[in-house]
């Protein structure tokens, strides 16, 4: 049915969208400040990847829904292994723009990364597609992980007590 396909496919985008949308007054400000490296993408690049990114992990993850038959007891690991990246991915940018909480954003990513990756193997045997269509994620990620690692250095958090 057309409608689970729009569904999972969208479903990403959902989660992306609050986490913009609560956060966006914070990205002008307080992103801009931080000192980057030269290799950061252009903050315009942002919406355009996630938009591309989020549309493959979710349909994606309706090939392997579809192909376990839907939520039957063969489904609860690939797809709960997905369901908890995808709340990890989800709570990276209030952790990182909201809270300004570097070293819980780069916590986060770190998980984040072995969740994609378990997601990946579990889904390997089920549809090599679903699985291709998440490389080009991880490794977006992967840039990711190190932009935060790269940021999280760069920009010591004040610490109660120290003076800076």
């Amino acid at each position: 049915m057309w409608t689970h396909t729009v569904g999972f496919t969208v479903l990403p985008h959902v989660g992306g969208f609050l986490g913009w949308f609560i956060n966006r007054k914070e990205t002008p400000g307080w992103y801009e400040k931080l000192k980057k490296p030269s290799w950061c993408p252009p903050r315009k690049l942002f919406p355009v990847a996630w938009t591309v990114l989020y549309t493959g992990m979710g349909y994606a993850s309706y090939l392997v829904w579809n192909d376990l038959g839907g939520w039957s007891s063969k489904a609860v690991v690939p797809l709960g292994l997905y369901g908890a990246q995808l709340a990890l991915n989800w709570a990276w940018p209030p952790l990182f723009f909201g809270a300004h909480n570097l070293k819980m954003a780069l916590i986060d990513i770190l998980f984040l990364d072995g969740l994609v990756i378990g997601t990946m193997c579990s889904w390997y045997r089920v549809n090599k597609i679903a699985t291709l269509l998440m490389v080009p994620y991880l490794g977006w990620l992967a840039m990711a992980t190190c932009l935060t690692i790269r940021i999280w250095k760069d920009n010591p958090e004040q610490r109660p007590g120290k003076s800076e």
